[in-house]
């Protein structure tokens, strides 16, 4: 680097280089005559002889080869004459192998007018080398985009290359010799010296640290990545620092740019996991709030169009209309008052058509408010308590999107923010209206599901008996709990077959839905017509299968059972179902071991029946598969939990069954119908 020795204290003595060493120069003198009068330690590590081996030799006859010595004489004669050579002559090494040697020769004189010639001397192949790692490293700092500095070990500069010259807006002659915090005092050059003094010492290279500010060059803050290097020669002495600095402005913004689009599809990816777990309008509608903040916003609320929530249907908001509102959702990213500012969650609200909120479902579109003034403040809040509480909170930035879904405006999520200084740009809009856009489709499948499942419920309820009519001799409870998702095709009945004689069954459609229930009606209604025949249990199933077979694809468990208090018996055949529970007059328990069957719908397979004592006091528990099923447990436990639950159990059997269902489903993910049916002592 041309400029370091400028940077030199005064008086200083500049220790030796090592260039010299890397080339190991050989020094060899000979006289008029071309004998070796002197002969150098590096001639030897050169030429393998040593000096008393070289001394008063000619020189042409011991180091060049018989067919170049006329050259070598020729080339001696031209020095002696005084006119110097210098270039590459191949030399004999003691081995026999030859030498590509560097020459620089010239004519010397002694006190008494001899002649002598001085020849300076290094292999070829070192010399080529040196040079061409020379041409690089100035052709690298001279034409390298990346500014290079070099610093002495008082700090101060000695050198810049055209690069760092553009970066700093100075020239090198306007900063030699100066300190970093004279040069680029809109830089953090304490952080930068910091670094410098710590390579100085250490030795150990720091590499890409970050430093954001101003140079001569700039009018604005840039981002500069720089890397600290100490520089020793061959010896390990330290002759100063090297700095080299680049321009990452770009860079960074490009890479603040795709860091926000990852956050962006983050957020989109954690949307598409987060939102419609459930099929529960206000689950949804809790789930999209809770996505939307901190991230993108620091207030968020959803509200519903009335119609969508209170008759599952849609109507578009026209003219100067207003609009009816449902608050489902409201989500704060931090603690604050403003979040009593939107609407309860649950109650309804009324809004003019100049509002925003109704602007956004009538357009069908989102609407920015980048900057909130106190009149825009108006529209957006729902009252003048509603403002004040939303401006003392902070926030001047908004954004309303519409919940659009097959076509059909359900609603608006609202975006507030107040902690986070940015104001909502173009790629919040975007951002949102996707959020949105998800958001709306399982708010539109919530609202589509809720209308079937109430059609579904109302079917399924419309179907089973209103409660167990009163047998003599027997006790009876039955219950129906649908699932808080779908509503399936559970259901029970309690048949009377005769004198003495009752038919229980309690079946299982597999499907979910109004189809479900329907299918259920269907058997139901079948069974109570094959009852009035008093068929045995593995007859009637028989006659069941055939019809479930006509009914298309349908499948259905059920058991049958048919307590004759005559007899003292209870006859039980299985399509498929899960085995009853039997409770003795001892409080002993057992899982009947009815034989197996097929579903309903199958065909082809013979039902098998069984017969059971069924004693004054006996219980007998018929269920379907969502009391005792869980995603967690095997189902054996879930028989074991309700057969300890039953035993012992000298409860009315209203109280039992209200304690099975707490115990087994509080939050049942299926459908239970559930018959118990005891005789009376």
């Amino acid at each position: 680097m041309h400029g370091y020795a400028s940077g030199m204290s005064d008086g200083a003595t500049a220790a030796p280089g090592g260039l010299l060493d890397l080339l190991q120069v050989a020094a060899v003198v000979l006289d008029g005559d071309g004998l070796v009068v002197l002969w150098s330690p590096e001639a030897e590590q050169l030429l393998g002889y040593v000096a008393d081996e070289a001394l008063n030799r000619r020189a042409d006859s011991l180091l060049v080869s018989p067919e170049k010595r006329h050259k070598s004489r020729q080339l001696f004669e031209q020095v002696r004459s005084g006119a110097g050579w210098a270039g590459v002559f191949p030399l004999l090494h003691k081995d026999g192998t030859e030498v590509p040697v560097e020459f620089r020769t010239m004519r010397l004189h002694d006190s008494q007018g001899q002649i002598h010639l001085l020849g300076l001397a290094a292999d070829a192949t070192t010399v080529r080398g040196v040079e061409r790692d020379l041409a690089l490293s100035h052709s690298l700092v001279h034409q390298t985009p990346v500014g290079i500095g070099v610093f002495d070990t008082d700090l101060k500069w000695v050198s810049v290359n055209p690069a760092l010259e553009q970066i700093n807006g100075l020239t090198e002659a306007e900063i030699l010799g100066r300190r970093v915090r004279e040069v680029l005092p809109n830089l953090d050059f304490e952080a930068i010296e910091s670094r410098l003094r710590h390579v100085l010492v250490t030795g150990r290279p720091l590499l890409d640290q970050q430093t954001i500010g101003r140079t001569a060059a700039d009018t604005q803050d840039r981002a500069y990545s720089e890397s600290y290097h100490r520089i020793e020669d061959a010896e390990g002495r330290v002759l100063g620092l090297a700095m080299a600095v680049i321009d990452v402005t770009e860079r960074q913004q490009a890479a603040t740019e795709v860091s926000q689009a990852r956050e962006r599809l983050s957020m989109i990816a954690d949307a598409g996991a987060r939102i419609g777990t459930t099929l529960d309008l206000q689950q949804t509608a809790r789930e999209l709030a809770d996505v939307a903040v901190p991230h993108l916003a620091d207030l968020a609320a959803v509200d519903v169009l009335e119609t969508v929530v209170s008759h599952g249907t849609t109507a578009a908001v026209t003219g100067d209309e207003h609009a009816e509102f449902r608050a489902l959702a409201v989500a704060a990213g931090y603690l604050t008052d403003a979040i009593h500012a939107a609407d309860p969650v649950g109650e309804l609200a009324t809004y003019s058509s100049s509002r925003i909120i109704t602007q956004c479902v009538r357009e069908a579109r989102p609407v920015l408010v980048e900057h909130v003034n106190p009149a825009m403040m108006r529209r957006i809040a729902r009252d003048s308590h509603a403002a004040q509480a939303l401006h003392t909170a902070g926030v001047h930035s908004y954004l309303a999107v519409p919940l659009v879904a097959r076509g059909e405006v359900l609603g608006t999520l609202s975006l507030y923010r107040t902690v986070n200084t940015r104001p909502f740009d173009a790629q919040d809009r975007i951002l949102a209206s996707e959020l949105a856009a998800r958001a709306a489709i399982c708010v539109d499948n919530a609202r589509l599901y809720g209308r079937e499942r109430t059609a579904a419920l109302t079917l399924q309820r419309s179907l089973l008996p209103a409660a167990p009519a009163e047998h003599a001799g027997l006790e009876i409870a039955a219950r129906y709990l649908p699932a808080l998702s779908e509503v399936g095709g559970d259901w029970y009945d309690v048949l009377p077959l005769g004198p003495g004689r009752t038919g229980l069954i309690v079946g299982d459609v597999m499907g979910k839905g109004v189809q479900a229930a329907a299918v259920m009606g269907q058997l139901s209604t079948a069974t109570r017509a094959l009852a009035r025949l008093d068929l045995p249990p593995a007859e009637l199933l028989r006659h069941l299968d055939d019809i479930t077979g006509s009914l298309g694809d349908t499948i259905a468990t059920c058991v049958y059972a048919v307590c004759d208090l005559g007899r003292g018996t209870c006859e039980l055949s299985s399509a498929g179902h899960l085995p009853p529970v039997m409770i003795r007059p001892d409080n002993s328990a057992e899982l009947l071991d009815v034989p197996g069957g097929v579903p309903l719908g199958v065909g082809g397979v013979d039902f098998g029946t069984m017969e059971h004592e069924m004693a004054p006091g006996s219980l007998l528990a018929l269920y379907t598969d969502g009391l005792v099923e869980n995603r967690s447990d095997p189902i054996d436990t879930g028989l074991a939990t309700l057969t300890r639950l039953l035993q012992g159990t000298q409860r009315p059997l209203e109280a039992t069954s209200d304690m099975l269902l707490a115990a087994l489903r509080p939050e049942p993910d299926d459908d239970v119908a559930l018959l118990l049916v005891r005789r009376r002592d």
